[in-house]
């Protein structure tokens, strides 16, 4: 019996499951936002947050998690409902405070290089002897021998070929996608516990996150010129009288229906393809407003999305 969404909803899986998080900046908090809302108990540790030069010390709202500096609202939003605490991990306190909760947490997740994590005495072959049902997923940069190199997610979606010109991307794709993925570990952990009996360690790479997103570009599916790259006329973005339009109308019953608002007698999908309808098309839209469009896309069913000036 499949259950109905608010049932699911209501329904939280991971009730009973405390997740550690040592993670900073986006993917970690991002991955504890959603294991959160499945029932999950997280707890965060945060270092203190930097001294700043002068009087005032530290900024208002500034915390330890470079987040809360980059985007305040982002931190905000990120942190509701994760239980957080600053701890310096540096100091015999601070080790002591995370060991008691390393003792209460069925799963560690972090977020530094490997090398840190040795520094620290938080490498996964430091810690399961001592913790034996604990799992970890560790999210790095890139995997393997490559884990302690310097990068961002600018540097991931680029070496991914997923940057076509010089704007930046308009999201955090290897980020967010890295926090799904690391997610995904922790529901992994969890099943190989239940299992074995035993912690497990799982490492999350984000160049590796964003090359998942890239596979339809690897596959050659979205470059230029291809069905997905601008070469259908039913599926590209187009501008309009007072805006731009997302015009995703793939499929030959959507193409058809464009063409028969657009005025363009029907040949059959492989038309789409030809530059006199790109161009034909191209002059239809411009003279429609966004408003225009989204009343031809309800009437005619062709699926589309208006981006006003």
């Amino acid at each position: 019996m499949t259950l109905p969404s608010t049932t699911l909803a209501r329904h939280q899986p991971l009730t009973g499951v405390r997740i550690l998080s040592l993670s900073l900046n986006l993917p970690g908090p991002a991955a504890m936002q959603r294991l959160q809302k499945m029932g999950a108990t997280c707890v965060k540790l945060e270092p203190p947050a930097p001294q700043e030069s002068g009087a005032s010390g530290v900024e208002p709202g500034i915390t330890g998690d470079p987040m809360s500096l980059y985007s305040p609202a982002a931190y905000l939003a990120l942190h509701d409902g994760i239980q957080v605490q600053t701890v310096n991990l540096k100091t015999d306190a601070g080790q002591a405070r995370l060991h008691d909760e390393l003792a209460q947490a069925d799963v560690l997740m972090t977020s530094f290089r490997p090398s840190a994590l040795r520094k620290l005495g938080l490498d996964w072959a430091a810690l399961q002897p001592r913790y034996s049902q604990l799992s970890m997923v560790a999210i790095v940069g890139a995997p393997g021998a490559q884990a302690d190199l310097p990068g961002h997610d600018l540097t991931y979606v680029a070496e991914n070929n997923l940057i076509t010109g010089l704007d930046l991307p308009a999201t955090l794709y290897a980020d967010m996608s890295g926090a799904l993925m690391a997610s995904e570990a922790v529901l992994q952990a969890l099943l190989a516990q239940r299992q074995s009996g035993q912690g497990c360690f799982l490492e999350v790479a984000l160049s590796d996150a964003a090359a998942h997103l890239a596979l339809p570009r690897t596959w050659g599916a979205t470059l230029p010129g291809t069905l997905l790259g601008g070469g259908h006329a039913g599926y590209r973005v187009y501008p309009c009288l007072d805006g731009r339009v997302a015009m995703a109308a793939l499929e030959p019953h959507f193409a058809q229906s464009l063409c028969t608002v657009a005025g363009l007698p029907w040949h059959g999908p492989d038309m789409m393809l030809e530059a006199d309808t790109h161009q034909a098309v191209a002059s239809f839209v411009a003279t429609l407003s966004c408003d225009a469009l989204k009343t031809l896309a309800a009437k005619y069913d062709i699926p589309l999305h208006t981006l006003p000036n």
